[in-house]
């Protein structure tokens, strides 16, 4: 399990678990509001399969207290630096905090790994609400776009 401290908005703490016999079913069956389908997946089932059939990415199981709420992923660049990907918090779940917990608590794991490592993340230029949440939490863009999305690091 992954503990940074960080709580949603109701007090619950977010934490980051392995996906597991236990919980995949539930991680698999998040899925984002309708209107959050040109940026993530109608269902976390698909990085799920991503993460399994691809050395990249490694899935994780967003928590808020003892409840599945979401699921995010990380993996290792050839340069060293870690990225954040994937992150898809249920529909019913959104709006109180997870979110932010969640990259909070990963992004503050990572750095932890290796210090001085940056964390890098991408998202949809247009995508107004990630680049908000990102910037808040200290991401700034890179100047670089990979596969249409602009790249922001925090180190």
């Amino acid at each position: 399990m992954i503990n940074h401290g960080h709580t949603d908005r109701t007090g619950r703490p977010v934490t980051l678990h392995e996906v597991d016999a236990d919980n995949w079913r539930a991680v698999a069956d998040c899925a984002p509001r309708d209107d959050q389908r040109d940026w993530v997946p109608a269902l976390a089932a698909r990085y799920l399969v991503l993460s399994s059939r691809e050395d990249t990415w490694n899935s994780l199981a967003v928590l808020a207290g003892d409840e599945v709420t979401g699921h995010i992923m990380w993996g290792r660049d050839e340069d060293g630096s870690h990225w954040i990907g994937g992150m898809l918090i249920d529909a019913a779940h959104q709006g109180t905090g997870i979110g932010r917990a969640a990259v909070h608590t990963l992004a503050d794991w990572l750095s932890a790994r290796e210090a001085g490592t940056a964390v890098r993340l991408s998202y949809a230029p247009e995508n107004e609400a990630a680049a908000r949440l990102y910037t808040a939490l200290g991401f700034r863009p890179t100047g670089v776009e990979e596969d249409g999305e602009v790249v922001a690091e925090r180190t």
